[in-house]
């Protein structure tokens, strides 16, 4: 059967990646736009693999009681495929029906790359106290969280998302995954030059914008980057933080021939609770309003199931500016000892303003696996021996840490690591090599921290 072909197609159960399968004549089909329990109609757009074929979804013949009108109208399966934006690729499925897709998922990756069963519950963001949302709680259907919103701006001047699995911008009528501020300058951009355009909120309420124009004659390599602040967003719209590592996951600046405008390094203060963090407006951060204090929160709660030693040589890897390193400094107090290992120098400068109250805090510019290399290789009987009585936080990018640094973190022989995952299956695997190395999974808890799309956060306990 060619690309192109249309068939019907009875769908059974949810894959990573915000996909949906299905079987026809034996071969496994994944298709977007769709959930378990539907039968739909679908166009062929990959067959040239033998173990599975991709399609586009382009009709609801039977349909499920879990589908509701998309949160994104745009994106609804009545809009051509070809016009639908990314990002919110669960934004037709009720929100507690997309937590149970989520848990599943995770399930099914630690069983199957790990060997594990293991008993899930995924969370909300913020609050899960019943009644109406606040200021701390996750919204009713899930929209309104994002404090950072990436665009693009294509040869034309259109602005917009991209397509689903595209790079094709398209415009849009709103955006409501988006904080209402950052919604409302959407809408209005326009004159703008080729490339990326990043809208950052910060807990000021200010919306800053970051141009990425595209450098002439390389698509798609990045420029000047130059900034400016837009406009405050409403009362009561910038509720938290994001984490443009998305993990989106950190916004790098690598000019392709032009230096990097300043501003882009602009001192932005963001809050989770009454700790204030600073970093650069195009830095990394949560990207849901609630997410930092989530997973302060959620770290912390982990760290009370553990051996946890204040006094201890004590890790925070891949820490940007220091938000996680806080928060076992808050739990272990004045003596807390932590280092913060992060591989932007600029995030580091911040995350040791950020940690200065702990005398015993330190960050330092390191790609982790170097770091832990260098450990290894020079540290001292006595560093090694507190090493060994210390936590370690891991929150790598989405890829996962990967099995040299847990391996070279598991020669380092820590009592525990915490590991914030934004990957089902990248945390599986990783849970796996930790079990090579002596490691077991204590216990493991997710939150949804990315609602109507496929991403789920996840904090898991390892220990020796």
């Amino acid at each position: 059967m060619n690309t192109g072909a249309e068939i019907d197609l009875d769908i059974t159960n949810v894959a990573h990646g915000g996909v949906f399968v299905g079987r026809h004549e034996g071969r496994v089909i994944f298709a977007p736009d769709t959930l378990p329990g539907e039968r739909v109609r679908v166009r062929l757009t990959e067959t040239g693999k033998a173990s599975f074929w991709r399609a586009e979804t382009l009709e609801v013949l039977d349909e499920s009681p879990h589908r509701l009108p998309h949160i994104w109208p745009d994106a609804d399966i009545s809009v051509a495929p070809e016009l639908r934006p990314g990002g919110a690729d669960f934004g037709h499925i009720a929100l507690a029906h997309q937590r149970e897709l989520k848990k599943f998922v995770l399930a099914d990756s630690l069983q199957r790359m790990a060997g594990l069963d293991v008993d899930l519950e995924i969370k909300p963001a913020g609050s899960t106290e019943p009644g109406a949302a606040s200021a701390d709680e996750e919204s009713l259907d899930g929209s309104g969280w994002r404090t950072r919103l990436s665009l693009h701006v294509d040869e034309n001047g259109k602005v917009g998302p991209y397509a689903a699995r595209s790079h094709r911008v398209i415009e849009v009528g709103s955006h409501p995954l988006a904080a209402p501020g950052l919604e409302s300058v959407a809408l209005t951009l326009q004159g703008l030059e080729p490339g990326r355009i990043d809208l950052v909120q910060g807990a000021d309420g200010m919306i800053r914008l970051l141009q990425r124009p595209e450098t002439t004659g390389r698509r798609g390599s990045a420029g000047a980057v130059t900034a400016e602040s837009v406009a405050p967003a409403p009362t009561g719209a910038a509720r938290g933080k994001g984490k443009a590592k998305g993990k989106g996951r950190r916004v790098r600046t690598r000019p392709a021939a032009a230096p990097v405008d300043p501003q882009l390094f602009a001192t932005l203060i963001e809050r989770v609770g009454e700790r204030e963090f600073q970093m650069d407006a195009g830095g990394f951060w949560q990207v849901h309003r609630l997410a930092p204090a989530t997973l302060t929160a959620a770290v912390q709660a982990a760290v009370a199931t553990v051996d946890f030693d204040a006094e201890a040589s004590n890790l925070d890897l891949y820490g940007g500016v220091g938000l996680l390193a806080a928060a076992l400094g808050d739990v272990g107090g004045a003596a807390t000892r932590v280092t913060s290992i992060e591989s932007d120098a600029r995030a580091t400068d911040h995350a040791g303003e950020n940690l200065a109250e702990w005398v015993g805090a330190r960050a330092e510019t390191s790609r982790v696996d170097h770091y832990l290399t260098r450990l290894l290789a020079e540290g001292t009987p006595i560093e090694r021996s507190r090493l060994r009585r210390g936590t370690v936080v891991l929150d790598p990018p989405r890829s996962g840490a990967g099995a040299a640094v847990v391996r070279s973190l598991a020669r380092v022989q820590p009592e525990a690591v915490i590991y914030v995952a934004c990957d089902p299956v990248a945390l599986a695997r990783d849970v796996a090599t930790f079990a090579e190395e002596g490691y077991s999974l204590r216990s493991v808890t997710a939150y949804d921290l990315f609602p109507n799309s496929h991403h789920v956060e996840a904090v898991a306990v390892l220990s020796r």
